[in-house]
């Protein structure tokens, strides 16, 4: 490798770990890049000159002199962001830095395939970035996706509840309706990324679960997504229950996954088999918050599975903390079965500090997340 491309690589790098706030001063990056101090001053000095990056104020002292802190200049504009879910996508614009501005929802349908959908999402957006940032540059767009996506090519691969998907180039579908750096993520692990960065950085490492009308789950460790070896880490969603007390068949083929017994969808089909009007995930939420005694009893049901299904994982990878998000973590009786039964299932020493708790982040977890990686993008591609 040249010198030059060891530079650009760097120089990448290093915009990455301002962008995330992984690194905030000189000493935090010669130890985040592994590299000796004058090679980081030399950097440092260069993205100044630039003005890719500013150097302001003073941080906490570790024993020698004050460091100074730096930071990414932010650049004039807003991004666009969208969660898409089976019944709905969830939209919204942030500012460079990731803050939420506005959000909207509006109702969709998956089974129509990327076009219908991707027009929604166009059309939804161009009206909020009209409304609430006229005039505004797009700086980026971050889509969330409800399957499995291969994050370094934006493609959609064997989604099972989405038919007309499979091998969809999502990134360069959106990118030429929006001319702008384009990221997609699967909405666990945008959810679980937008998770961590709303609870900082000393969170440690996490084990998240979107559990709505389908389940996804990630890991995050050391301020990192793990992503697998073809980066389609996190279909818990498929993880076979022993203790379903059933074999019904999942929409990847199989029988007894996670999805049949624990998820907003197989929960609306539970009820509707038992004669009650449900339909959607909401539905189920409601009959819950109004304490019909068959959709407490199913949802309580359904999360002690989840506990089940994510007791393997707590022993083998001991997290600090297992996190449930999605619309089902709204829920109590839901989280409060998963815990008990991770309780029950776990080894003591694995549990004896660890947090099993609903998401701080709520709805807008996917969406901080996209924030997040669109903002990281576009810094790497503008240096």
């Amino acid at each position: 490798m040249s010198d030059s491309s060891i530079s650009a690589t760097l120089r990448d790098q290093t915009l990455s770990l301002l962008a995330s706030g992984e690194a905030t001063s000189r000493a935090e990056l010669v130890e985040a890049l592994q590299v000796a101090p004058s090679t980081v001053t030399g950097l440092v000095r260069r993205l100044l000159a630039e003005g890719m990056i500013l150097e302001e104020g003073v941080g906490r002292s570790t024993g020698g002199r004050r460091p100074r802190i730096l930071r990414l200049r932010e650049p004039e504009g807003v991004l666009a962001v969208a969660e898409l879910g089976a019944r709905h996508a969830r939209v919204g614009l942030c500012t460079p830095d990731g803050r939420l501005l506005t959000t909207e929802e509006v109702a969709i349908d998956i089974a129509a395939g990327p076009g219908e959908v991707f027009d929604t999402v166009e059309a939804a957006l161009g009206r909020i970035l009209a409304a609430s940032a006229p005039g505004q540059a797009l700086l980026g767009v971050g889509a969330a996706l409800p399957g499995p996506v291969d994050h370094l090519r934006g493609r959609l691969v064997g989604p099972a509840r989405m038919p007309g998907w499979s091998g969809v180039d999502a990134r360069t579908e959106l990118g030429q309706r929006f001319e702008a750096p384009v990221v997609v993520e699967n909405d666990a692990r945008a959810a679980a990324i937008g998770e961590y960065v709303i609870r900082g950085r000393d969170s440690g490492d996490m084990i998240y679960v979107k559990a709505g009308t389908g389940i996804g789950g990630c890991l995050v460790s050391a301020g990192q997504v793990y992503r697998g070896g073809r980066g389609l880490s996190g279909d818990v969603t498929h993880v076979r229950v022993a203790d379903s007390g059933g074999e019904r068949h999942c929409s990847c083929g199989s029988r007894g996954c996670l999805e049949t017994v624990a998820s907003g969808a197989a929960l609306a089909a539970r009820l509707v088999e038992q004669g009650q009007p449900t339909t959607t995930t909401q539905d189920v939420i409601t009959a819950v918050v109004n304490a019909e005694p068959a959709a407490v009893t199913l949802v309580r049901r359904a999360g002690g599975l989840l506990g089940v299904a994510l007791s393997g994982l707590v022993n083998f990878l001991n997290p600090d903390a297992v996190v449930i998000g999605g619309a089902l973590s709204s829920l109590d009786v839901y989280v409060a079965a998963a815990r008990g039964m991770l309780y029950e299932r776990c080894l003591p020493s694995m549990t004896q500090s660890l947090a099993i708790e609903a998401s701080a982040a709520g709805p807008d977890a996917a969406l901080v997340g996209l924030g997040h990686l669109v903002r990281a993008t576009a810094d790497t591609r503008t240096a």
